[in-house]
């Protein structure tokens, strides 16, 4: 881990975009790919920001994960995690910032931007669920 990029500190980060500079240096030391900012200030009653950055295995998203609450922990910020164990999604919920690490194809298929986008518009990036027979034939 890069030392001069994410320092521990016993301060307490002031603000939900200290706190999402820690996370955002964080991933990107752990080489998070498409790594997403999403500021829901005035949006949402349970976070100010979300992060949503995907991992290329459950176990890159695993241990995305155990560095950040490390270092939260270590900045002073109580965080809570689910999903470790299994690596394909990991919420980690520090308050006033909720961050998403994906695999690839679970990230796809949820699509959190789209749901969280401005306009709210954007298609989902997932198939229409199609529905079958008993026989095996598109109903």
């Amino acid at each position: 881990m890069k030392e001069s990029a994410i320092s521990k500190s016993s301060v307490r980060p002031q603000g939900v975009d200290a706190l999402a500079a820690i996370v955002l240096a964080s991933l990107d030391n752990d080489k998070a790919e498409e790594v997403v900012t999403i500021d829901l200030r005035g949006r949402s009653s349970f976070t100010e920001c979300m992060v949503v950055a995907t991992g290329r295995s459950t176990r890159q998203v695993g241990a995305m994960a155990d560095h950040l609450l490390a270092l939260l922990k270590d900045a002073g910020v109580s965080a809570a995690a689910e999903g470790i164990s299994q690596g394909d999604w990991v919420l980690i919920d520090a308050g006033d910032l909720v961050v998403h690490l994906f695999r690839p194809e679970v990230r796809e298929f949820y699509d959190l931007e789209g749901m969280w986008s401005e306009g709210g518009d954007r298609e989902p990036a997932r198939e229409p669920v199609r529905k079958w027979s008993r026989s095996g034939h598109p109903v």
